[in-house]
């Protein structure tokens, strides 16, 4: 009898240990699609709530499998680097831990068929009641080993004040390419006794987890108020606007669509090949800084009733000739900024182009494509050899203020602030 409980006990923990280690922005189901988590009435919204907040956020997904199944979900409190805490679900999580999704509808029209799932968050019956960074874990048959995807989602506690500007670098050779987040930090709301160990801030770049700058100490200190303005420390570069491609009706072909053939299912979509862009002027045109938005004109709701199709994208190098010990990514929130073989492009040498195939749903899209060195362990990725780098860009900054306190267990989440860099004005 003891041997099989402690045996059980073994089990229950290594499957958790399993769970708590998986990756935030993630599709785990290869029949997922579609998942958009966002403030509810705005798509083109990042997941932050205040932690009183109910029914704040919309998740939204689709099961291509088109069988209706027994989706669930929960959160996992993480830390500002988002390992897990060490602490029970139920020190962070008040009632339930999971929550059955029970708003679904099979889709009609399209001719992918799929059911859509919807729900509305935090539901008043599981509340994330600490302020933190959250993995929103969705999962099939109760199963928490058995997950179908993960979402980040930040929960604010907003005590501490920001102010944040955007500038260009004194440095003369970054001073074209280049954009500089200041920002000072108000902390008469906290007790900080040991600066480098109780505070951590983390600045998001389009709310870009992948080249997230973190670690930099403030320069001054006066009184309450912390200076973060090193001329170095928060350092970006400034990218070019987002490309673009209008996918929100596959009859009549928008600006980006070269050809679309209907008779095959799923549709098939080529869109008109993207070029360098490193040695073209600058060009300012409103983007969505790698957001994208469920829509379609062809039906009437475009959540169950928008079809799917295999996007074929190409992008064409200077000369037709391949980056050098570099791969090329698309990178986007439809991808989830990840850098595997999901996004990586292949060089089709016959043709002197990079291609890939993405199966998205209806809607309208922002990307980029970026390279990564191969020989450099551990590098971000970049679209300088691609795009260039342009002060001028405009580009949403996202200011995050972690705080532990001396007998605190994790991370709060007490201070963010999201600026643009064309205005200097807060929002995007």
């Amino acid at each position: 009898m003891h041997k099989k409980l402690l045996a059980s006990i073994i089990f229950l923990l290594f499957s958790a240990l399993l769970f708590a280690q998986r990756e935030p922005d993630k599709i785990y189901m290869p029949n997922i699609n579609g998942v958009k988590l966002f403030v509810r009435g705005n798509q083109m919204s990042y997941p932050i709530i205040n932690v009183s907040s109910l029914n704040a956020l919309e998740l939204d997904f689709d099961d291509l499998e088109g069988n209706i199944k027994n989706y669930s979900y929960t959160y996992q409190l993480c830390n500002a680097d988002w390992t897990p805490v060490d602490l029970n679900v139920l020190d962070y999580i008040q009632g339930f831990t999971q929550i059955r999704f029970n708003q679904y509808r099979v889709s009609s029209v399209a001719k992918v068929k799929y059911v859509h799932y919807q729900t509305f968050l935090p539901d008043k019956n599981m509340i994330p009641y600490k302020a933190g960074n959250y993995l929103l874990k969705v999962f099939l048959n109760s199963d928490t080993s058995q997950l179908a995807f993960t979402r980040r989602l930040l929960v604010l506690n907003n005590i501490v004040p920001i102010g944040v500007k955007i500038q260009s670098p004194y440095n003369g050779q970054l001073f074209q390419t280049h954009q500089k987040v200041q920002f000072s930090i108000d902390k008469s709301k906290i007790d900080v006794f040991n600066q480098q160990q109780q505070l951590k801030v983390v600045v998001l770049q389009n709310f870009r987890w992948d080249n997230a700058v973190t670690g930099a100490q403030p320069v001054f200190m006066r009184g309450n108020v912390y200076e973060n303005n090193g001329e170095q420390d928060f350092l970006f570069p400034a990218g070019k606007e987002f490309r673009w491609v209008d996918l929100r009706s596959f009859r009549f072909l928008s600006e980006r669509i070269a050809t679309v053939d209907k008779n095959a299912t799923p549709i098939e979509v080529y869109l008109r090949p993207d070029g360098e862009k490193k040695g073209e002027r600058f060009l300012q045109y409103q983007d969505y800084d790698g957001f994208f938005y469920i829509d379609c004109t062809d039906a009437n709701n475009p959540w169950w009733q928008g079809d799917y199709g295999n996007v074929y994208f190409t992008f064409v190098p200077a000369g037709n000739q391949p980056f050098p010990d570099k791969d090329v990514y698309i990178i986007g929130e439809m991808t989830s900024y990840a850098l595997n073989d999901s996004t990586k492009l292949q060089y089709n040498a016959e043709k002197g182009v990079y291609e890939k195939t993405l199966f998205l749903k209806q809607g309208f899209y922002s990307y980029t494509y970026v390279t990564k060195d191969r020989k450099v362990k551990n590098a971000k990725a970049t679209s300088t050899d691609i795009d260039g780098d342009f002060w001028q860009t405009e580009n949403s900054y996202t200011v995050l203020v972690y705080y532990k306190a001396l007998s605190g267990r994790h991370d709060e989440l007490v201070g963010a602030l999201t600026i643009n860099s064309r205005t200097n004005k807060v929002g995007y």
